[in-house]
């Protein structure tokens, strides 16, 4: 029963943050094997510091092991973030909630083997270590998420804000910094525990409006120009956006079957882009009205004759177009969310 009682609180926490995900970003299977990888960074916490248990005092264990959790908790994360698979914030504290669930579930067990505890310390220890561990790895996998955009955009040549690399620095830092003070600092349970949650529930809001703010940077600014962009293209009006002159500009370099491709395959982005960001609004706002089949046909054509046409085109081609057809972490993963439903649905 004893147990029970200390998987009890980290079963309630990660199904609680799982349905907050109303977008269905994170599959099941995939929330299973993170809470794996959490119980497996465990095992491998416990065998170290077995080993290194013996040549540190108490006081020094209290800094350095909350440091090689929080490192070791990371690995599957930044695996997650380095793919691409993290882009938004609830998706990234849903991985990270998972992993460090799955961390926490060894480690009341262990616990449980190695003293006994009564069944109230072991609820209230379930809820304290759980909500360590899960909101710790949280705030880890926004950081990361946060540095892979940067990262991103950096790599695109586009502008990089101060504010937001040190938004991604200060989470990264300061979930060890909450675990070492949890660590080194013993104060009565139940005000220690209200810390805690007040310290981890006020970091989460604000970076969710944080990344709300992003997201939304995302969403309008690079809409208006990709609707700017499709509607000179379709009027035959290139010239009439920036993008459209460079366009324009490289148009002596191919030959005139290939800069009508480019142009096709331009305008294709364009749609498939503007019609995956608009679904990504359209959630937001709490209109996830399912598309019509027609919709649904035209969707999946449009991305075929994409595919078709990049492969076509040569890599000089696609070289040249580069600043015109990109895809970030986030866009990519709307669209993949977008030709997810027609499928799924289609019929």
């Amino acid at each position: 029963m004893s147990f029970v009682a200390a998987l009890l609180p980290v079963v309630i926490y990660i199904f609680a943050v799982y349905q907050i995900d109303k977008f269905s970003l994170v599959s099941v299977k995939r929330l299973v094997l993170l809470v794996f990888s959490g119980m497996a960074a465990a095992l491998a916490c416990f065998g170290l510091f077995l080993l290194t248990g013996p040549l540190l005092s108490e006081q020094q264990s209290a800094f350095l092991d909350p440091l090689v959790e929080e490192a070791v908790k990371a690995l599957p994360l930044l695996l997650l973030a380095g793919r691409k698979k993290m882009v938004f914030f609830i998706d990234s504290v849903i991985c990270g909630a998972a992993v460090g669930g799955g961390f926490s579930i060894l480690e009341n067990i262990f616990y449980l083997l190695g003293e006994p505890m009564s069944m109230g310390t072991v609820l209230f220890r379930g809820l304290e270590v759980a909500l360590i561990h899960m909101g710790c790895s949280a705030l880890v996998a926004a950081g990361l998420m946060f540095a892979v955009r940067l990262v991103e955009r950096a790599r695109s040549r586009l502008t990089v804000k101060g504010g937001d690399v040190l938004m991604a620095i200060f989470l990264l830092l300061a979930a060890p910094a909450i675990h070492i003070f949890h660590n080194a600092f013993h104060l009565p349970p139940l005000f220690q525990y209200l810390l805690v949650f007040g310290s981890m529930g006020g970091l989460l809001v604000w970076t969710h409006q944080y990344d709300s703010d992003m997201i939304h940077r995302w969403l309008d600014k690079g809409l208006d120009k990709q609707v700017s962009l499709l509607q000179s293209i379709q009027e035959g009006h290139l010239g009439d956006t920036k993008t459209g002159q460079f366009l324009i500009s490289v148009r002596d370099s191919f030959p005139a079957e290939v800069f009508f491709d480019i142009i096709c395959y331009v305008q294709l982005y364009v749609e498939l882009s503007v019609a995956s960001k608009s679904r990504v609004m359209m959630r937001e706002a709490g209109l996830d009205e399912p598309l019509e089949e027609q919709q649904k046909d035209m969707i999946l054509s449009q991305y075929e004759e994409f595919t078709q046409l990049e492969k076509r085109l040569g890599k000089s081609a696609r070289i040249t177009i580069a600043p015109v057809v990109k895809y970030y972490p986030a866009d990519l993963k709307s669209l993949e969310d977008l030709l997810a439903e027609c499928r799924t649905r289609h019929h």
